[in-house]
């Protein structure tokens, strides 16, 4: 009885110990996530190009999309790391989608049709961003209100044209801006996020003044 009495005294306090440790050694973890987390270090963005500006008698058809994704460096500011800047690099594609009858171009034309433009850019993004988030350590789900100011490099730009009688495509880069400019915003919870972007410059260095309008989702990994 003595015996069964000793080992029970043995086994509580192996357990009392047992547990003490665990609890030290979470709070460590806990310590190291909280003094090294950062947030939302890849994106990934899908967006419909609403062009504004457009020159007269075009008209928008099907989807003129918009892509974006990249890396952000997250650098906290605040002491519980709910706010932050965040410099970055990536990749854009813009597509403009338009068309406008050929009566409006060419006077008395032998067919009356419509005549289909694509627009297509590629750019490097230069982005830069000020994050505020309810973020904890210990739960990656969490509100967000990102907004920043975007630099683009155009490295190819082309003009397709569509008939019912000839295709045609043309290299426009000497005629775009190669650096576009644009203010965007991204905001939502968890892995959906409404996303906005205004661009602040012309599209063309010369006649039509057309500027990309995004809206649509971004989505944060990491």
């Amino acid at each position: 009885m003595k015996i069964n009495c000793t080992l029970l005294v043995l086994f509580c306090s192996l357990l009392s110990w047992a547990q003490k440790t665990t609890d030290k050694n979470e709070q460590s973890v806990y310590k190291v996530v909280d003094s090294l987390f950062r947030e939302d270090q890849f994106y990934f963005s899908i967006s419909y190009n609403l062009v504004q500006n457009r020159p007269s008698g075009f008209k928008q058809y099907s989807f003129s999309s918009g892509l974006t994704a990249g890396f952000l460096r997250d650098i906290p500011l605040s002491k519980d790391r709910k706010w932050a800047i965040a410099p970055g690099l990536g990749y854009s594609y813009n597509n403009i989608k338009q068309f406008i009858n050929s009566a409006d171009v060419v006077e008395n034309p032998d067919v009356i049709e419509d005549i289909r433009t694509k627009i297509s850019t590629h750019g490097i993004d230069l982005p830069f961003e000020i994050r505020w988030r309810n973020a904890i350590p210990t739960n990656h789900k969490f509100w967000r209100i990102y907004t920043g100011f975007k630099a683009t490099y155009l490295v190819d730009a082309t003009l397709k044209l569509e008939t019912t009688t000839a295709n045609e495509t043309l290299k426009v880069l000497d005629n775009v801006n190669r650096w576009q400019y644009g203010v965007y915003i991204a905001a939502g919870f968890n892995t959906w996020n409404f996303y906005a972007h205004y661009g602040l410059n012309p599209i063309f260095k010369e006649g039509n003044k057309m500027t990309n309008l995004n809206f649509g989702f971004m989505f944060y990994i990491l």
